[in-house]
C-alpha cells in the first residue's frame, strides 16, 4: 500500500502561508465538500493531491476530465458538496456533462476549478475559459491571490446551492503555485443527504430540457443582480481621471504599477457586473480594461455601450506581468505622473530547453524510431520532448488520445510508404486512446501504437492512475494489463518490450510495423523518477577509446556531456556525469567502438592492472 500522509485537523481559526492550490483544497474542506474527483494537469494538480490528505473525505483521480465530472455530478445529486478540478484544456473534454449540467442543475454544492495557463508554461495552448463559463450559462469566480482562492471557493460552493447551479473558480498558474496568507477556519463534518428521484429534472430528454433550458435563463436573470450587488465586484477608489478595470492576476499587477488609481476589481467575471461597472465610468473620463489573454471584460463593456479601452495597448497572449501592464499603461497615457521604477535583473539566464531525463525509459524507442525512419504522431506527456532535438523523432502533438487517431488518419490515406507509429503513454492511453486504437481495430487501419508504461501519470509528479494498482488515497486496487486489453479490443498482435534493451526494442518495432494490420506494442519499464536509479554504479567514457562519433550524444541524454578534448580528426570527445547517469546502459548500447563501462569495471581493471 502506498502510504499518504494525512494533514492535521484545522479546529482553530489558523493564519498560514499556503499557495493558491492548498488554498482552494482547503476552502473546499471548510465548506464540507466531501467528494473531490479530477485528472491531474499543470497547474491544478495539487488541489486534488492536497484534498485526499485531508481526513475525513473522498478524492480519487479518474481516468480523464469528462469522467471526473461525471462522478462529481453523481456525488452531488447524491447530496454530497463536491469538487472537481482540471486544467483549462482539460475543461474541453469535459463540456459534454458540463452543458447539460448546467439545465438539470445541481443539489449539494459543485464546484469547478479551471486552472488557465497563459505563456503555456506546460500546455498546448492557452486558451481563455472565461468564454466557456458564459458559454455554458454558469456563474464564474475570479480570484486574484491565495486568500481569495481561499475565500472564493466558500462563496462559489454557497452560490451553488443557492441558486442549483454548477459553479465554475477560474484560476491561472501564478495564482495556482505562489503563496500567500490565508485565514483558515475548522472544518465541519460533511454531509451526504441521498440521491432523490426527480425525472424531469435529471433525464435530459428533449421535452424536460426545453423546460430546464428556460430555467437556466431564468437563473442568469437572478444571477446577474447577485453579481451587481456583491462585494467580490468592487470599486477602490483613488486619485486621478483614468480608471482601470481588471480582475484575477492582473489586478496584482496593475495595484503594483498604479497603488493609487480608480479601480474597479471584478470578482465575478459571469455574469459581468455591466451595470456596477457602467455607474464606475461615470465617476472617471476614461476607462482602462487589464486582463490576461481574451478581451473577455472589453468586449462586452463595448456591447453595453460603455467606452473603453483595452487590448490596443495590452497582449492578448502570454501573461501579463508589472513591466507590461507599466509600458500598457505608459502607452495610453494612464500613468498619472506616476513612473515605476523597474529592476532589472542585469544577467542572463542561459536557456535550459526541457529534456527526457536521464536514464527514461522512452530515449531508446526514440532513437529506434528515428533509426526506422518513422512518421511518428505523438501525444500529451514527457515522451513529447521526444520531437526536440537531438532526437527529433516526434511529428504532431495535439491533444490527449489524438496520436492514435491521427496516425490510423494518415495510414488509412497515406499507405505505407513508410512505417506509421502513434505513441502514447500509459495514462494518456486510459484517458483517451483506448476508444482510438478500437477505431483504429475495427476500420483496420494497419498501425502501430506504442504504449508507453512507465506506471505513472509522470508528466505532472508522478501521480497514481488504474495501470499502477493504487488509488490516490493509497488504496491497493486493479491495474489494467495494456496486452490484454489491446487483445480485448480486437488487437490480434500486441507485444511488450524491455527498453533498456535497445537491440530488443529495435528488432520488436520492426517487427510490429512489418504486419499489415492493427499492432501494439507496451514498454516495461517504471518512470525513472519515482523507484530508485537503476543501477547502483554510473557509467563513464574511455577516453582513449572514444572517437567522437557523436552516437551517445544524439540519444539527448543530459549526463552525456561533451567536452573539450578531441580525437584526431577534431571531434569532441564526451563525459558521463556520474551525479546524473542512472545506469540505464542505452549510451552503452549505442557506442560503436565499446567506449563506455559501468565504473566499477573500470575501476577493477585499475585494480588488477596495478597488482599485476
Amino acid at each position: 500500500m502506498v502510504k499518504i500522509k494525512k494533514l492535521p485537523e484545522i479546529k482553530e481559526p489558523t493564519r498560514t502561508l499556503l499557495s493558491g492550490n492548498e488554498a482552494i483544497a482547503l476552502g473546499a474542506r471548510e465548506m464540507g465538500v466531501y467528494f473531490a474527483s479530477a485528472y491531474p494537469g499543470t497547474p491544478s494538480t495539487e488541489i486534488l493531491e492536497t484534498f485526499a490528505r485531508l481526513p475525513g473525505v473522498k478524492a480519487q483521480w479518474s481516468t480523464n476530465e469528462k469522467v471526473a465530472f461525471e462522478t462529481g455530478i453523481g456525488a452531488a445529486l447524491a447530496g454530497a458538496r463536491t469538487m472537481v478540478c482540471m486544467k483549462h484544456v482539460g475543461v474541453n473534454v469535459a463540456m459534454d456533462p458540463l452543458m447539460t449540467f448546467a439545465y438539470t442543475g445541481t443539489v449539494a454544492g459543485f464546484l469547478l476549478v479551471s486552472a488557465d495557463d497563459p505563456e503555456m508554461h506546460s500546455s498546448q495552448n492557452e486558451q481563455d475559459n472565461r468564454n466557456l463559463a458564459r458559454f455554458a450559462k454558469i456563474p464564474m469566480f475570479e480570484p486574484s491571490d491565495s486568500r481569495e482562492a481561499h475565500d472564493f471557493t466558500k462563496i462559489a460552493l454557497e452560490v451553488s446551492e443557492r441558486f442549483a447551479t454548477p459553479v465554475m473558480l477560474r484560476i491561472t498558474t501564478r495564482i495556482s503555485h505562489a503563496k500567500g496568507i490565508v485565514e483558515l477556519e475548522p472544518w465541519p463534518t460533511p454531509e451526504v443527504t441521498g440521491f432523490k428521484h426527480d425525472i424531469e429534472r435529471f433525464v435530459m430528454v428533449p421535452q424536460f430540457a426545453r423546460k430546464r433550458h428556460h430555467e437556466v435563463e431564468l437563473r442568469l436573470k437572478r444571477l446577474m443582480r447577485y453579481s451587481e450587488e456583491s462585494s467580490l465586484n468592487r470599486v477602490e477608489p483613488g486619485k486621478g481621471p483614468v480608471g482601470i478595470v481588471t480582475g484575477g492576476i492582473a489586478y496584482q499587477h496593475v495595484r503594483e504599477v498604479l497603488p493609487d488609481a480608480p479601480l474597479f476589481k471584478i470578482g465575478i467575471s459571469n455574469p459581468l457586473p455591466v451595470e456596477a461597472i457602467r455607474a464606475f465610468a461615470a465617476t472617471v473620463e476614461r476607462l482602462i480594461v487589464v486582463e490576461e489573454l481574451d478581451p473577455f471584460y472589453e468586449e462586452q463593456m463595448h456591447a453595453a455601450g460603455i467606452p473603453c479601452e483595452g487590448k490596443r495597448y495590452f497582449p492578448i497572449e502570454g501573461e501579463l506581468n508589472p513591466d507590461i501592464v507599466a509600458e500598457g499603461l505608459r502607452e495610453a497615457g494612464a500613468l498619472n505622473g506616476q513612473a515605476p521604477e523597474i529592476h532589472p535583473v542585469g544577467v542572463e539566464v542561459l536557456p535550459r530547453p526541457p529534456v527526457l531525463c536521464p536514464g527514461c525509459a522512452h530515449r531508446s524507442v526514440f532513437t529506434a524510431l528515428k533509426k526506422m525512419k518513422a512518421e511518428v504522431f505523438g501525444d500529451i506527456g514527457c515522451y513529447t520532448l521526444g520531437a526536440l532535438q537531438p532526437l527529433s523523432a516526434l511529428h504532431t502533438c495535439i491533444c490527449m488520445g489524438a496520436s492514435v487517431g491521427m496516425a490510423s488518419g494518415v495510414q488509412q490515406v497515406e499507405g505505407s510508404k513508410r512505417p506509421v507509429v502513434a505513441i502514447i503513454g500509459d495514462s494518456t492511453f486510459l484517458h483517451g486512446g483506448i476508444t482510438g486504437l478500437l477505431d483504429a481495430v475495427y476500420n483496420k487501419a494497419p498501425v502501430t501504437i506504442i504504449i508507453l508504461d512507465n506506471r505513472a501519470t509522470a508528466m505532472t509528479g508522478g501521480q497514481q492512475h488504474p495501470g499502477t494498482g493504487y488509488t490516490l488515497q493509497g488504496e491497493e486496487t486493479f491495474a489494467v494489463d495494456y496486452i490484454k486489453l489491446s487483445k480485448a479490443l480486437g488487437v490480434k498482435h500486441a507485444f511488450p518490450t524491455d527498453p533498456y534493451d535497445y537491440g530488443e526494442t529495435l528488432k520488436t518495432l520492426k517487427r510490429a510495423v512489418s504486419i499489415p494490420e492493427p499492432t501494439v506494442v507496451v514498454t516495461t519499464r517504471p518512470c525513472v523518477l519515482y523507484p530508485v536509479k537503476l543501477e547502483p554504479e554510473p557509467y563513464r567514457v574511455l577516453l582513449d577509446i572514444c572517437n567522437g562519433c557523436g552516437a551517445c550524444i544524439r540519444i539527448g541524454c543530459p549526463a552525456v556531456i561533451l567536452i573539450e578534448e578531441t580525437t584526431d580528426k577534431g571531434l569532441h570527445k564526451v563525459t558521463i556525469d556520474p551525479d546524473t547517469c542512472t545506469g540505464c546502459r542505452l549510451c552503452l548500447q549505442v557506442c560503436p567502438v565499446d567506449a563506455i563501462e559501468p565504473v566499477g569495471e573500470i575501476e577493477e581493471a585499475d585494480k588488477s592492472e596495478a597488482e599485476c
